[in-house]
Protein backbone atom coordinates (compact mmCIF):
# COMPACT_ATOMS: atom_id res chain seq x y z
CA UNK A 1 0.00 0.00 0.00
CA UNK A 2 2.74 2.54 0.78
CA UNK A 3 4.33 1.78 -2.62
CA UNK A 4 1.00 2.18 -4.43
CA UNK A 5 0.37 5.47 -2.62
CA UNK A 6 3.82 6.72 -3.63
CA UNK A 7 3.16 5.82 -7.29
CA UNK A 8 -0.18 7.63 -7.23
CA UNK A 9 1.42 10.71 -5.68
CA UNK A 10 4.13 10.66 -8.37
CA UNK A 11 1.50 10.43 -11.10
CA UNK A 12 -0.43 13.30 -9.52
CA UNK A 13 2.74 15.39 -9.46
CA UNK A 14 3.32 14.75 -13.19
CA UNK A 15 -0.25 15.78 -13.98
CA UNK A 16 0.03 18.98 -11.92
CA UNK A 17 3.38 19.98 -13.44
CA UNK A 18 2.76 19.04 -17.09
CA UNK A 19 -1.02 19.31 -17.31
CA UNK A 20 -1.20 16.02 -19.24
CA UNK A 21 -0.83 12.27 -18.83
CA UNK A 22 2.69 10.85 -19.17
CA UNK A 23 3.66 10.07 -22.76
CA UNK A 24 3.11 6.35 -23.36
CA UNK A 25 3.52 6.23 -27.13
CA UNK A 26 7.16 5.14 -26.89
CA UNK A 27 6.08 2.20 -24.72
CA UNK A 28 3.68 0.82 -27.34
CA UNK A 29 5.25 -1.82 -29.57
CA UNK A 30 3.97 -2.38 -33.09
CA UNK A 31 4.47 -6.00 -34.08
CA UNK A 32 5.61 -6.49 -37.70
CA UNK A 33 2.55 -8.47 -38.86
CA UNK A 34 2.38 -6.83 -42.28
CA UNK A 35 3.23 -8.01 -45.77
CA UNK A 36 6.81 -6.70 -45.59
CA UNK A 37 9.14 -7.59 -42.71
CA UNK A 38 11.58 -4.71 -43.34
CA UNK A 39 11.47 -2.26 -40.43
CA UNK A 40 10.87 1.35 -41.53
CA UNK A 41 14.01 2.52 -39.70
CA UNK A 42 16.13 0.19 -41.88
CA UNK A 43 14.85 1.48 -45.24
CA UNK A 44 17.41 3.45 -47.28
CA UNK A 45 15.75 3.67 -50.70
CA UNK A 46 12.17 3.49 -52.04
CA UNK A 47 11.19 3.41 -55.72
CA UNK A 48 7.52 3.98 -56.54
CA UNK A 49 5.98 3.50 -59.99
CA UNK A 50 2.46 4.28 -61.16
CA UNK A 51 1.28 4.37 -64.74
CA UNK A 52 4.18 5.50 -66.91
CA UNK A 53 5.87 7.54 -64.18
CA UNK A 54 8.30 6.58 -61.45
CA UNK A 55 10.21 8.30 -58.68
CA UNK A 56 13.01 7.27 -56.34
CA UNK A 57 13.29 8.48 -52.75
CA UNK A 58 16.48 8.11 -50.73
CA UNK A 59 17.02 8.39 -47.00
CA UNK A 60 19.73 10.98 -46.40
CA UNK A 61 21.29 12.22 -43.18
CA UNK A 62 18.88 15.17 -43.22
CA UNK A 63 15.83 13.01 -43.96
CA UNK A 64 14.05 11.86 -47.10
CA UNK A 65 14.99 13.31 -50.46
CA UNK A 66 14.27 12.73 -54.13
CA UNK A 67 17.03 11.07 -56.12
CA UNK A 68 18.77 13.47 -58.54
CA UNK A 69 16.94 16.45 -57.03
CA UNK A 70 18.77 18.84 -54.72
CA UNK A 71 17.21 20.67 -51.83
CA UNK A 72 14.65 19.90 -49.20
CA UNK A 73 11.36 18.15 -49.90
CA UNK A 74 8.01 19.13 -48.36
CA UNK A 75 7.72 17.87 -44.77
CA UNK A 76 4.43 16.22 -45.80
CA UNK A 77 6.39 13.86 -48.06
CA UNK A 78 8.54 12.42 -45.27
CA UNK A 79 5.53 12.09 -42.99
CA UNK A 80 3.42 10.17 -45.50
CA UNK A 81 6.29 7.99 -46.72
CA UNK A 82 7.15 7.01 -43.13
CA UNK A 83 3.48 6.19 -42.52
CA UNK A 84 3.30 4.12 -45.73
CA UNK A 85 6.38 2.13 -44.72
CA UNK A 86 5.02 1.55 -41.21
CA UNK A 87 1.60 0.43 -42.48
CA UNK A 88 3.01 -2.12 -44.91
CA UNK A 89 5.13 -3.44 -42.04
CA UNK A 90 2.50 -3.68 -39.27
CA UNK A 91 -0.95 -3.89 -40.95
CA UNK A 92 -2.31 -7.40 -40.99
CA UNK A 93 -3.55 -9.02 -44.18
CA UNK A 94 -7.35 -9.23 -44.29
CA UNK A 95 -7.32 -12.36 -46.44
CA UNK A 96 -4.74 -14.28 -48.43
CA UNK A 97 -5.67 -16.23 -51.57
CA UNK A 98 -3.39 -19.20 -52.25
CA UNK A 99 -2.12 -20.12 -55.71
CA UNK A 100 -4.77 -22.86 -55.95
CA UNK A 101 -7.49 -20.15 -56.07
CA UNK A 102 -5.73 -18.06 -58.72
CA UNK A 103 -5.57 -18.20 -62.51
CA UNK A 104 -3.75 -16.07 -65.07
CA UNK A 105 -6.95 -14.05 -65.48
CA UNK A 106 -7.08 -13.34 -61.75
CA UNK A 107 -4.26 -10.81 -61.90
CA UNK A 108 -6.03 -8.64 -64.47
CA UNK A 109 -9.29 -9.01 -62.54
CA UNK A 110 -7.57 -7.83 -59.35
CA UNK A 111 -5.88 -4.86 -61.05
CA UNK A 112 -2.46 -6.50 -60.75
CA UNK A 113 -1.78 -6.94 -64.48
CA UNK A 114 -0.47 -4.28 -64.64
CA UNK A 115 -0.43 -3.09 -61.01
CA UNK A 116 -1.85 0.31 -60.13
CA UNK A 117 1.18 1.12 -57.94
CA UNK A 118 4.49 -0.70 -57.53
CA UNK A 119 6.75 0.08 -54.56
CA UNK A 120 10.25 -1.38 -54.18
CA UNK A 121 11.73 -1.03 -50.70
CA UNK A 122 15.48 -1.44 -50.19
CA UNK A 123 17.00 -1.77 -46.73
CA UNK A 124 20.50 -1.47 -45.36
CA UNK A 125 22.32 -4.72 -45.95
CA UNK A 126 20.74 -5.39 -49.35
CA UNK A 127 17.35 -6.72 -48.28
CA UNK A 128 14.60 -5.68 -50.70
CA UNK A 129 10.89 -6.21 -51.25
CA UNK A 130 8.56 -5.21 -54.08
CA UNK A 131 4.85 -4.67 -53.41
CA UNK A 132 2.25 -4.57 -56.19
CA UNK A 133 -0.96 -2.73 -55.33
CA UNK A 134 -4.03 -3.55 -57.39
CA UNK A 135 -7.66 -2.54 -57.55
CA UNK A 136 -10.22 -2.18 -54.79
CA UNK A 137 -12.32 -5.20 -53.91
CA UNK A 138 -16.06 -5.06 -54.80
CA UNK A 139 -16.91 -3.71 -51.34
CA UNK A 140 -14.32 -0.92 -51.76
CA UNK A 141 -12.83 -1.69 -48.34
CA UNK A 142 -9.54 -3.35 -49.32
CA UNK A 143 -6.96 -3.40 -52.09
CA UNK A 144 -5.61 -6.52 -53.79
CA UNK A 145 -1.87 -6.69 -53.08
CA UNK A 146 0.86 -9.07 -54.20
CA UNK A 147 4.37 -9.34 -52.81
CA UNK A 148 6.73 -10.04 -55.71
CA UNK A 149 8.00 -13.61 -55.64
CA UNK A 150 5.10 -14.86 -53.54
CA UNK A 151 2.51 -17.14 -55.17
CA UNK A 152 -0.44 -15.58 -53.34
CA UNK A 153 -2.63 -12.49 -53.56
CA UNK A 154 -3.59 -10.68 -50.39
CA UNK A 155 -6.33 -8.26 -49.42
CA UNK A 156 -5.09 -5.35 -47.30
CA UNK A 157 -7.10 -2.48 -45.76
CA UNK A 158 -7.75 0.36 -48.21
CA UNK A 159 -5.85 2.97 -46.19
CA UNK A 160 -2.56 1.09 -46.71
CA UNK A 161 -2.53 1.59 -50.48
CA UNK A 162 -3.99 5.09 -50.16
CA UNK A 163 -1.01 6.20 -48.07
CA UNK A 164 1.37 4.98 -50.79
CA UNK A 165 -0.70 6.79 -53.40
CA UNK A 166 -0.50 10.07 -51.45
CA UNK A 167 3.27 9.73 -50.87
CA UNK A 168 3.84 9.14 -54.59
CA UNK A 169 1.67 12.10 -55.54
CA UNK A 170 3.46 14.54 -53.20
CA UNK A 171 6.88 13.28 -54.35
CA UNK A 172 6.02 13.62 -58.04
CA UNK A 173 4.49 17.07 -57.50
CA UNK A 174 7.61 18.20 -55.62
CA UNK A 175 9.94 16.80 -58.29
CA UNK A 176 8.02 18.44 -61.11
CA UNK A 177 8.17 21.82 -59.38
CA UNK A 178 11.96 21.45 -59.23
CA UNK A 179 12.10 20.65 -62.97
CA UNK A 180 12.72 22.93 -65.91
CA UNK A 181 9.04 23.72 -66.42
CA UNK A 182 8.62 25.07 -62.91
CA UNK A 183 11.93 26.95 -63.06
CA UNK A 184 10.92 28.79 -66.21
CA UNK A 185 7.57 29.66 -64.67
CA UNK A 186 9.28 30.81 -61.48
CA UNK A 187 6.44 29.73 -59.22
CA UNK A 188 5.52 27.01 -56.72
CA UNK A 189 2.21 25.24 -56.60
CA UNK A 190 0.09 26.27 -53.65
CA UNK A 191 -1.03 22.79 -52.60
CA UNK A 192 1.52 20.07 -51.75
CA UNK A 193 -0.78 17.33 -53.11
CA UNK A 194 -2.94 17.15 -56.21
CA UNK A 195 -6.73 17.33 -56.11
CA UNK A 196 -6.85 13.75 -57.45
CA UNK A 197 -5.66 12.50 -54.05
CA UNK A 198 -8.08 14.65 -52.05
CA UNK A 199 -11.39 13.06 -51.07
CA UNK A 200 -12.85 15.72 -48.80
CA UNK A 201 -12.49 19.49 -48.53
CA UNK A 202 -13.76 21.76 -45.78
CA UNK A 203 -14.02 25.50 -46.37
CA UNK A 204 -14.60 27.96 -43.53
CA UNK A 205 -15.87 31.30 -44.81
CA UNK A 206 -18.04 34.04 -43.29
CA UNK A 207 -18.49 32.03 -40.10
CA UNK A 208 -19.79 28.94 -41.89
CA UNK A 209 -18.23 25.56 -42.61
CA UNK A 210 -18.97 23.81 -45.89
CA UNK A 211 -17.78 20.27 -46.57
CA UNK A 212 -17.34 18.70 -49.99
CA UNK A 213 -16.76 14.95 -50.38
CA UNK A 214 -16.43 12.39 -53.14
CA UNK A 215 -18.97 9.61 -53.53
CA UNK A 216 -18.02 5.98 -54.15
CA UNK A 217 -17.35 6.73 -57.83
CA UNK A 218 -15.14 9.72 -57.01
CA UNK A 219 -17.68 12.41 -57.94
CA UNK A 220 -17.94 15.51 -55.76
CA UNK A 221 -20.98 16.50 -53.71
CA UNK A 222 -21.74 18.99 -50.95
CA UNK A 223 -22.15 17.21 -47.63
CA UNK A 224 -25.20 18.48 -45.77
CA UNK A 225 -25.87 18.07 -42.04
CA UNK A 226 -25.07 15.39 -39.52
CA UNK A 227 -26.35 11.86 -40.04
CA UNK A 228 -25.59 8.20 -39.52
CA UNK A 229 -25.43 5.38 -42.05
CA UNK A 230 -27.59 2.38 -41.21
CA UNK A 231 -25.72 -0.94 -41.35
CA UNK A 232 -22.60 0.89 -42.56
CA UNK A 233 -24.23 1.60 -45.91
CA UNK A 234 -23.06 4.97 -47.27
CA UNK A 235 -25.78 6.10 -49.67
CA UNK A 236 -24.18 9.34 -50.87
CA UNK A 237 -24.50 9.77 -54.63
CA UNK A 238 -23.36 13.00 -56.23
CA UNK A 239 -25.77 15.14 -58.22
CA UNK A 240 -24.23 15.24 -61.74
CA UNK A 241 -24.87 18.96 -62.32
CA UNK A 242 -23.46 20.03 -58.96
CA UNK A 243 -20.56 17.57 -59.26
CA UNK A 244 -19.44 19.26 -62.49
CA UNK A 245 -19.47 22.70 -60.83
CA UNK A 246 -17.44 21.50 -57.84
CA UNK A 247 -15.01 19.51 -60.00
CA UNK A 248 -14.36 22.46 -62.35
CA UNK A 249 -13.54 24.79 -59.45
CA UNK A 250 -11.28 22.32 -57.65
CA UNK A 251 -9.48 21.22 -60.81
CA UNK A 252 -8.60 24.85 -61.50
CA UNK A 253 -7.46 25.27 -57.90
CA UNK A 254 -5.17 22.25 -58.36
CA UNK A 255 -2.85 24.40 -60.49
CA UNK A 256 -2.90 27.45 -58.18
CA UNK A 257 0.58 28.92 -57.89
CA UNK A 258 2.42 31.19 -55.49
CA UNK A 259 2.99 34.71 -56.82
CA UNK A 260 5.68 35.83 -54.36
CA UNK A 261 7.23 34.48 -51.15
CA UNK A 262 7.26 36.73 -48.11
CA UNK A 263 8.88 34.26 -45.71
CA UNK A 264 8.31 32.84 -42.25
CA UNK A 265 6.19 34.94 -39.90
CA UNK A 266 6.06 34.70 -36.13
CA UNK A 267 2.56 34.51 -34.57
CA UNK A 268 2.86 38.13 -33.50
CA UNK A 269 3.45 39.15 -37.13
CA UNK A 270 0.43 37.41 -38.65
CA UNK A 271 -1.90 40.36 -38.03
CA UNK A 272 -0.09 42.52 -40.58
CA UNK A 273 -1.04 39.96 -43.26
CA UNK A 274 -4.58 39.40 -42.01
CA UNK A 275 -3.64 35.83 -41.11
CA UNK A 276 -4.37 36.06 -37.40
CA UNK A 277 -8.05 35.93 -38.41
CA UNK A 278 -8.02 34.44 -41.94
CA UNK A 279 -10.86 35.42 -44.27
CA UNK A 280 -11.08 31.88 -45.64
CA UNK A 281 -9.62 28.55 -44.46
CA UNK A 282 -9.43 25.44 -46.63
CA UNK A 283 -8.68 21.97 -45.21
CA UNK A 284 -7.96 19.10 -47.59
CA UNK A 285 -8.26 15.43 -46.53
CA UNK A 286 -7.08 12.20 -48.10
CA UNK A 287 -9.35 9.20 -48.29
CA UNK A 288 -9.87 7.39 -44.96
CA UNK A 289 -8.11 10.14 -43.01
CA UNK A 290 -9.33 12.67 -40.45
CA UNK A 291 -5.98 14.50 -40.44
CA UNK A 292 -5.74 17.24 -43.08
CA UNK A 293 -3.25 16.83 -45.89
CA UNK A 294 -3.12 20.61 -46.07
CA UNK A 295 -4.57 23.63 -44.26
CA UNK A 296 -4.53 26.75 -46.42
CA UNK A 297 -5.35 30.16 -44.98
CA UNK A 298 -6.18 33.31 -46.96
CA UNK A 299 -5.52 36.67 -45.30
CA UNK A 300 -5.76 40.33 -46.28
CA UNK A 301 -5.28 41.85 -49.72
CA UNK A 302 -1.64 42.53 -50.56
CA UNK A 303 -2.66 44.81 -53.45
CA UNK A 304 -5.68 45.01 -55.81
CA UNK A 305 -4.59 41.82 -57.62
CA UNK A 306 -2.96 39.69 -54.89
CA UNK A 307 -3.78 38.32 -51.43
CA UNK A 308 -1.65 37.00 -48.57
CA UNK A 309 -1.88 33.28 -47.81
CA UNK A 310 0.02 30.50 -46.07
CA UNK A 311 0.00 26.75 -45.53
CA UNK A 312 -0.61 26.52 -41.78
CA UNK A 313 0.64 26.05 -39.20
CA UNK A 314 4.32 26.42 -40.10
CA UNK A 315 4.29 27.46 -43.75
CA UNK A 316 5.80 30.65 -45.11
CA UNK A 317 3.61 33.64 -45.89
CA UNK A 318 3.10 34.04 -49.64
CA UNK A 319 0.96 36.05 -52.01
CA UNK A 320 -1.46 34.46 -54.46
CA UNK A 321 -3.66 35.91 -57.16
CA UNK A 322 -6.88 37.42 -55.82
CA UNK A 323 -8.94 35.17 -58.09
CA UNK A 324 -7.70 32.06 -56.22
CA UNK A 325 -9.78 32.90 -53.16
CA UNK A 326 -12.58 34.32 -55.29
CA UNK A 327 -12.84 31.01 -57.15
CA UNK A 328 -13.60 29.29 -53.83
CA UNK A 329 -16.14 31.86 -52.66
CA UNK A 330 -17.89 31.67 -56.05
CA UNK A 331 -18.00 27.88 -55.66
CA UNK A 332 -19.72 28.30 -52.29
CA UNK A 333 -22.31 30.62 -53.83
CA UNK A 334 -22.85 28.28 -56.78
CA UNK A 335 -23.83 25.41 -54.46
CA UNK A 336 -25.87 27.60 -52.13
CA UNK A 337 -23.39 27.57 -49.28
CA UNK A 338 -22.76 31.34 -49.10
CA UNK A 339 -24.97 34.39 -49.30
Amino acid sequence: MPLLAALLLALLAVLVISGQWPELRSKVAFAPKGLVAIAPADVRRVAIRSGGDSIVLVHRASGWGIEAVDGAVPPELGKHLDTALRLINVSEVVREMPASELTFASFAEFGLDPPVIVATIEANGGTAATINFGALNPASTSHYVRLAGKATVALMPRHVAEEWRVAFDIARRSRDQAGHGAASRGKDLLLPVSIAQIWAIEIVFAGRLTRFERDRDGNWFRHLGQHSHASGNAAHVADPAQARIIDAALRAFDASAVETRIGHAEPSQLARYGLNLPGLILLAFARDSSTPLARLEFGASADPLDRYARLAPDGAVVTVAEFEMRRLTELLRAVGAAS
